[in-house]
């Protein structure tokens, strides 16, 4: 594969590119690439260049052999000493490559790139003492997806492991469980009940969460959306509620209306009427005023009795209260439109 066509993740032939950012995750991917290429080189990195020395066989004793004088398999060892540099080199921007470019061996320039970007051992002690701070206060909030809590997790146990590789912990398990919010007591019982967790794995007990974290999500959503049907039912109800609440008030005000005009039609009717100048025709005017005045109070009477059926068939049925007010209506019309007579003195 041609260089200019190497991306990171798509070629066995080279590490993966340098993150300062994220060194511990770049060294580890580092380490486990070089192990898996040759482990000469990682025993050159970590420890330091093979020396072109060779065992006298007549003496016994080791001794530094020359160029010209030294074998095959000598040379092919010692090669190593520049491969272990070279596969670092590859690994390095030109900023990197500029802090490093004094070191003479693999591992020196394996140790600078340690103490600059992870500490001297003090530095790297207080990262673990940090650490270890922030394992014994992990907790998971009401809110926070399984998922977002393990990665979480998982980062400050692999930081821990990669900055101590003696630390380990067995109860990687019974802290997570400890750390859920109490909505998941009931599920962290059952777990505890029903499964060993001397013997369970955080990646099962994770995927056993996952799946309960799926359930109540699904069971939230069916009571939400209940939630949401009975407001719009209960919306609607009320606009419905409010719409006839309005039409009633229109109705008596139309009859309200109506009377008025009725009261007002008899009031006129009353200035037409004279005085008579007769006994008779004061006795026949006389009987007319009050035959109209008892055609007044019946009307009244009626048109009270037809409002109140109004608003007892309003609130049963729309359909009866409709037929009530026309019946009611075309009576006031009726009275209203009966032609006016005019006593003449």
């Amino acid at each position: 594969m041609d260089s200019d066509k190497y991306l990171e993740g798509q070629s066995m032939q080279r590490p993966s590119l340098f993150e300062s950012d994220s060194f511990i995750y770049w060294k580890n991917r580092f380490e486990t690439y070089v192990k898996s290429k040759d482990l000469d080189l990682w025993h050159v990195i970590t420890n330091d260049d093979f020396q072109p020395i060779q065992q006298n066989p007549k003496t016994k004793l080791d001794e530094v052999i020359p160029f010209e004088k030294q074998s095959d398999d000598l040379k092919k060892r010692l090669a190593k000493n520049n491969e272990a540099k070279m596969v670092i080199y590859n690994a390095l921007p030109r900023k990197e490559y500029e802090r490093i470019f004094m070191c003479n061996t693999a591992k020196e320039i394996w140790k600078t790139l340690l103490i600059t970007h992870q500490g001297n051992n003090q530095v790297k002690d207080n990262k673990i003492d940090l650490l270890v701070q922030q394992y014994e206060q992990f907790v998971i909030s009401e809110d926070e997806s399984i998922d977002s809590a393990f990665a979480r997790f998982n980062t400050i146990i692999t930081s821990l492991k990669a900055l101590d590789e003696g630390y380990s912990s067995k109860n990687y398990v019974r802290k997570f469980l400890r750390a859920l919010h109490p909505k998941w007591r009931a599920k962290v019982m059952a777990i505890e009940e029903s499964k060993d967790l001397t013997s369970l794995s955080l990646d099962e007990l994770i995927g056993n969460l996952k799946v309960h974290e799926m359930i109540i999500k699904k069971d939230s959503e069916i009571v939400k959306a209940k939630g949401e049907r009975k407001s719009l039912a209960l919306k609607a109800k009320k606009e419905s509620s409010d719409e006839e609440c309005l039409t009633f008030k229109s109705k008596d005000k139309e009859y309200a209306m109506a009377v008025r005009d009725f009261k007002k039609f008899f009031k006129r009717r009353g200035r037409f009427v004279r005085q008579p100048r007769n006994k008779k025709r004061r006795s026949k005017e006389a009987g007319m005023t009050r035959t109209a005045k008892v055609i007044e109070n019946v009307l009244d009477a009626v048109i009270q009795i037809i409002l109140l059926k109004n608003v007892q068939n309003h609130r049963k049925t729309r359909t009866k209260e409709h037929s009530s007010e026309v019946l009611g209506v075309i009576a006031v019309n009726k009275m209203i439109r009966r032609p006016k007579t005019r006593c003449v003195s």
